[in-house]
């Protein structure tokens, strides 16, 4: 038989074992009883809350009607706390650095921006990640080169988070990930260069290259991921060949120095050389300048002298030799007599005056000189009581008397 089947001795029962009877009563609406239009929720309500205590354990009667209201209140009151302490732990931050993933049931939904934010408790999950911090990640090993030598390179790659969806559900550990990404990177770019070019010059172009390599590495993983910059720490040879290495270095150091100096060098003379050059190429020029002029002057000169040739040869000729004579003996103190000359004696007194002052000046020198020498000889000379002495300060060998002063 059913619960609620007609016929139940006169009770309707519910599934909690209550009748619907308010007060001894078996059916309808009576005056000061329960309205038998409340809804099911209503009924639900009442009956639990008369299953779960009652207060004071009263089925039935005056007292059950109170009771029921007072622990359906009580119910609701725990229903809105529970709602309210839902709704407030929602209630999150996200930092001015950091974006957060939320996840709905397990399932990307959107990227949440710094500050106060809301989601559903038991529902959605967020989890912040750092977009602004730069991250450092290094990478070091023995590495084959092209000339099939081994050099010990380390590298550092610096990154920064620009996706956070991307970098939480593209792949299983972006950073992982990019440390393979970055070792198979520089070992592809150490091998194709030298071991000369990677630990000397060549250092800038491995660095860059590897820094192309990587970024086309992981640009298909969409790992959200973004290289800032890539360095190359230090490369070295083995131990074993190292002394060698050093060698080579301090070789190429010294070839380098000499370069320099040659060049400094080169700048120091090369332009006194250029200047020397310049210089005699200016004298010259002032020469053939010159040169050129005299010329013309003496051709003008003669051009002029050429009609007074004409009109008096005899005479013209001798003067020519006159001034020529004149122009080269004016220098020299030669005197030079022919038998036409006269017998006139020609003295000459400026050079007898210079002489005479030259020999006067001579003589006062040596008389300084004597006298000076006299008077170191009379202070290192030793006093006696009689006898002479002869050493020596006396450059002739003569006798010299001392005697008491």
């Amino acid at each position: 038989m059913a619960w609620n089947q007609p016929g139940n001795n006169g009770q309707d029962r519910d599934p909690w074992g209550s009748s619907n009877n308010n007060g001894g009563n078996s059916g309808g609406n009576k005056k000061g009883g329960r309205n038998r239009g409340a809804t099911d929720l209503d009924d639900l309500f009442r009956k639990l809350s008369e299953k779960l205590g009652g207060l004071g354990g009263n089925k039935g009667g005056s007292g059950s009607g109170q009771n029921s209201k007072f622990g359906g209140r009580l119910i609701g009151l725990a229903v809105a706390a529970a709602v309210v302490v839902w709704v407030v732990s929602g209630f999150y931050t996200i930092k001015e650095a950091e974006r957060g993933v939320l996840t709905r049931f397990g399932k990307f939904s959107h990227v949440v921006q710094p500050g106060l934010n809301w989601k559903m408790t038991f529902i959605d999950q967020v989890r912040a990640v750092n977009v602004e911090t730069v991250r450092d990640l290094a990478t070091t090993g023995a590495m084959l080169t092209s000339d099939e030598n081994v050099v010990l390179a380390e590298m550092n790659v610096q990154y920064r988070v620009t996706d956070p969806a991307a970098y939480l559900f593209s792949v299983t550990n972006p950073d992982d990930s990019l440390r393979q990404a970055t070792d198979s990177a520089v070992r592809g770019v150490v091998g194709k260069y030298s071991m000369e070019t990677n630990l000397t010059e060549g250092r800038t172009i491995v660095r860059n290259d590897t820094q192309k390599v990587l970024e086309e590495t992981i640009r298909p993983y969409h790992m959200g991921i973004t290289v800032v910059d890539v360095n190359f720490q230090t490369a070295r040879p083995p131990e074993e060949v190292k002394a060698a290495f050093d060698d080579v270095i301090a070789a190429r150091e010294q070839k380098q120095q000499t370069m320099r100096e040659a060049k400094a060098y080169e700048n120091e003379v090369l332009p006194k050389a250029k200047g020397e050059a310049q210089r005699i190429i200016e004298d010259a020029r002032a020469y053939k300048v010159s040169t050129v002029l005299n010329a013309k002057g003496e051709v003008a000169s003669f051009a002029k002298i050429l009609p007074e040739y004409k009109a008096a040869p005899e005479i013209t000729r001798e003067r020519l030799y006159i001034e020529t004579m004149e122009r080269v003996l004016s220098n020299t103190r030669k005197i030079i007599a022919t038998e036409k000359s006269n017998n006139m004696l020609l003295l000459p007194l400026d050079q007898i005056v210079n002489d005479q002052a030259k020999v006067q000046q001579n003589v006062s020198n040596d008389t300084a000189i004597q006298k000076m020498i006299r008077q170191n000889q009379s202070q290192s000379t030793p006093r006696r009581e009689s006898g002479t002495y002869n050493g020596s300060d006396n450059p002739r060998g003569d006798a010299v008397r001392v005697g008491r002063p």
